[in-house]
């Protein structure tokens, strides 16, 4: 898909009170803004139309904006997060697409999800069921995704406690390259559908962060300080873009979690 928007929101004074297990200490805000900066050029030098929205001090989890909503090419299916102290970030997402999509659809309780936990592939959506999305949730998605005209897959990673969201493990970067942490790898072979996955980019233990890469028009988003993941992606053709993201790690956040792309 190629992208022409994007919704991002920096992280706010309030960044450090989020939501947190990576156990790697509080993020420096002026660390993070930074990086968050370096984020958007990358988008923009993609050819994207940034909106930036202001930073809600309400939110400390605010910045991680894909999770409150699912965009695509037919509608907009807005989210229910998973953790209660973020489900107040849909609205001003909500405001935010009113203009841009006349299809829109809502996640209605009890059923709650985040957007990490879902990976567009070809116009197929996989559906994480995990800590944050319930399988009520994830069978709403599904059937929002029907009405549009897309079909949809539900994977069960309750049982891989490492992964928050199923792209913590697992991204699609088009033209059937994958890139998965091994932790999933057998999982995503197993549904149906999809036992012609080969040869993914598996993501070594020491470097699993890293799977949650992004493609973006023509280059592929991966966070820096990952050699190994880096090169693969490299010896595959892509061009690479290696962002700063120590920050939003120690948040929980990865580089698809930034924005809104559509």
């Amino acid at each position: 898909m190629q992208f022409t928007r994007a919704i991002v929101r920096p992280p706010g004074r309030s960044f450090a009170a989020g939501l947190s297990s990576a156990g790697e200490g509080p993020p420096a805000l002026s660390r993070a803004l930074e990086q968050h900066a370096a984020y958007v050029r990358a988008l923009r030098d993609r050819g994207i139309q940034v909106t930036q929205l202001p930073a809600d001090e309400a939110y400390p989890d605010g910045t991680f904006v894909e999770d409150t909503a699912i965009v695509s090419a037919r509608g907009a299916i807005l989210t229910r997060p998973g953790a209660p102290s973020r489900q107040g970030e849909v609205f001003s997402i909500a405001e935010c697409l009113r203009d841009c999509y006349a299809e829109r659809y809502a996640i209605e309780a009890p059923g709650t999800l985040d957007g990490g936990d879902i990976c567009e592939v070809d116009g197929h959506f996989l559906i994480g069921v995990s800590a944050r999305t319930n399988a009520e949730g994830a069978q709403q998605l599904a059937r929002h995704l029907d009405r549009l005209g897309y079909g949809s897959s539900i994977m069960d990673i309750r049982g891989k406690p490492a992964l928050l969201h199923l792209k913590s493990g697992i991204a699609y970067l088009g033209d059937a390259l994958w890139v998965v942490q091994g932790a999933v790898q057998h999982e995503l072979q197993a549904l149906p559908g999809f036992g012609n996955v080969r040869d993914p980019i598996v993501a070594a233990s020491a470097e699993a962060y890293a799977a949650n890469c992004v493609r973006v028009n023509d280059a592929v988003f991966v966070a820096a300080g990952y050699p190994a993941l880096k090169a693969a992606l490299e010896r595959r053709g892509c061009n690479v873009v290696a962002l700063e993201m120590s920050e939003f790690r120690k948040m929980d956040g990865g580089l698809s979690c930034l924005s809104l792309r559509f």
